[in-house]
C-alpha cells in the first residue's frame, strides 16, 4: 500500500507577524474613537516577514512531525467576531483571508487556505457570503470555518438548523466545502476560551444537529466538528438515546453521512476512544499546532499537539485504515482540494 500524504485539515495562523496584531488592536480602538480607525492599507507584512513566521514555527514542526500539507485559516481566537460591527468583522476577515492566501502562494506545497467569514452577531449570515465567494474564486479556498455563536460565548444566535444559516449552507453546496464549526474568544468569563468554550460548542453543535433534520434539505452537506468532537464521541450512548427517544433515524444516517470529526485530541486514550467509537470513515487528521495546547507532556515527553503519534500507536486501525484517516478522507471531504493536488500530479 502506498504511503499515504498527511494531510492536517486544522491548521490556523497563529504565528502571524506583530504587525497584524498592532493593527488590530488599533481597528479595536477606532471603535470607540474613529479617528483612530487604521486604514488597510496602513498594514505593510512582506513576504519575507510571512516566510519567516511559517518556516521557524509551523512548517519545521511539518517537517519534524512527518506532516505533508496543512489546510490554513486565520488564528481561530483572533477572528473575535463580537468585536464591533459588520464593516469591522469584514475588514478584519479579508485582512486574515489574505494573509492566508499569501502563506498558501509562497508554500504552495505545504499550505492550502482556508477562509474565516465577516460574521457578526445580530447580522445575516447571507451577509458573509461575497468572502466567502471571493476567497473561493479567487484565493483558492477549500473549506470555511463558521462560528455558530458570533456572540462570543453568549449564543444569541438561533441554531445551526435554522433557515437563518441557510444562504451559507446553499453557497456550500454550490462550491461542495465543507465547514469546520468553529467558535472564537469567549467574552464570557463562565467559558475559558479553548478549554471550554470550544469544547461546548463542539458539543452543542452535535446535539443541534441532532435535533435538527437539516441534512434532509441538504444531504450533500458537509460540516467538521473540531476538537474530537468535543464530547461527543466521550458520550456517544447519550446522543444516541436521546436521538432514540425523539423519534430521529440512527445517528449513522442522521449524521455520519455529513459530519465529521478530526483528531486534535491530546492525548492517547482520547485517540483510542474516538477510533473506536466513530466510523474511520469519519475521521479526519488534525493537529491544530501551534494552537490552543503547546507544551510538552510530561508523561511522555512529547508534545501534546503532536496528534500523528497517537494516530501511529492506537490499536484500533489498520493501515488501510491509517491511509484514510491521513489522507483518504480528506480528499473525499475536500473535494476542491482533491482536485487542486490531482492537477499538480499528488
Amino acid at each position: 500500500m502506498k504511503k499515504p500524504m498527511i494531510i492536517d485539515i486544522h491548521g490556523h495562523y497563529t504565528t502571524a507577524p506583530k504587525a497584524l496584531e498592532n493593527w488590530r488592536n488599533q481597528q479595536i480602538a477606532g471603535i470607540k474613537d474613529p479617528a483612530l480607525m487604521p486604514k488597510v492599507a496602513d498594514l505593510k507584512i512582506s513576504d519575507d516577514e510571512l516566510r519567516e513566521s511559517i518556516e521557524t514555527n509551523q512548517l519545521k514542526l511539518m517537517k519534524e512531525r512527518g506532516s505533508d500539507l496543512t489546510i490554513f485559516s486565520p488564528r481561530a481566537s483572533f477572528m473575535a467576531h463580537h468585536i464591533g460591527d459588520f464593516n469591522v468583522s469584514s475588514t478584519w476577515a479579508a485582512i486574515c483571508n489574505e494573509l492566508c492566501y499569501r502563506v498558501s502562494q509562497l508554500f504552495p506545497d505545504s499550505f492550502v487556505p482556508a477562509a474565516m467569514l465577516p460574521q457578526s452577531p445580530g447580522v445575516d449570515p447571507k451577509t458573509c457570503i461575497p468572502e466567502l465567494e471571493k476567497c473561493v474564486k479567487q484565493y483558492g479556498n477549500v473549506g470555511i470555518n463558521l462560528n455558530p455563536d458570533p456572540s462570543g460565548g453568549h449564543w444569541t444566535s438561533p441554531p445551526l438548523t435554522d433557515k437563518q444559516w441557510y444562504p451559507i449552507y446553499e453557497k456550500m453546496v454550490e462550491y461542495d466545502i465543507p465547514a469546520m464549526i468553529h467558535v472564537s474568544t469567549s467574552c464570557n468569563a463562565c467559558f475559558h476560551t479553548t478549554g471550554a468554550h470550544y469544547l461546548n460548542a463542539d458539543t452543542t453543535a452535535v446535539m443541534q444537529l441532532i435535533q435538527g433534520d437539516l441534512f434532509k434539505d441538504f444531504p450533500t452537506l458537509k460540516f467538521i466538528i473540531p476538537h474530537g468532537g468535543g464530547a461527543a464521541p466521550y458520550h456517544w450512548g447519550r446522543f444516541r438515546g436521546l436521538a432514540q427517544e425523539m423519534k430521529k433515524p440512527l445517528l449513522s444516517e442522521h449524521l455520519l453521512k455529513n459530519i465529521y470529526f478530526d483528531t486534535c485530541v491530546y492525548h492517547q486514550p482520547g485517540i483510542d476512544l474516538l477510533t473506536r467509537v466513530i466510523p474511520v470513515d469519519n475521521i479526519l487528521f488534525a493537529s491544530e499546532m501551534i494552537g490552543a495546547v503547546r507544551g510538552i507532556d510530561p508523561e511522555t515527553g512529547a508534545y501534546y499537539d503532536d496528534t500523528k503519534r497517537y494516530v501511529q500507536a492506537t490499536p484500533h486501525l489498520n493501515e488501510e485504515q491509517r491511509f484514510k484517516v491521513y489522507e483518504g478522507n480528506a480528499r473525499r471531504v475536500f473535494s476542491r482540494l482533491d482536485a487542486q493536488l490531482k492537477a499538480k500530479g499528488r
